[in-house]
């Protein structure tokens, strides 16, 4: 599996039932949070290493109704702490 981070901006007011939407029927989705700044929320997706990232986004998450915007980032390495 691979991860990848979707930053997603929303129709005005539409920010949590979007949220609500990609958790309950998205599930790829990981973890979904509300931030600040130029997006509403950000999402982080687990896919297959074969999966397509782009037809992800574009047939999976910018379907859903309310997603006016989408930022993705690629990830190569996770690190953790705790290691000293």
């Amino acid at each position: 599996m691979r991860a990848i981070f979707v930053q997603i901006k929303c129709e005005m007011g539409h920010a949590y039932r979007v949220a609500r939407e990609m958790a309950d029927t998205i599930p790829q989705l990981s973890e979904m949070h509300s931030i600040s700044g130029q997006y509403d929320l950000m999402g982080k997706f687990y896919l297959e290493p074969d999966q397509d990232i782009g037809l992800f986004v574009v047939e999976t998450l910018q379907t859903v109704p309310g997603v006016k915007d989408t930022y993705t980032l690629q990830t190569f390495n996770a690190f953790s702490g705790g290691g000293r």
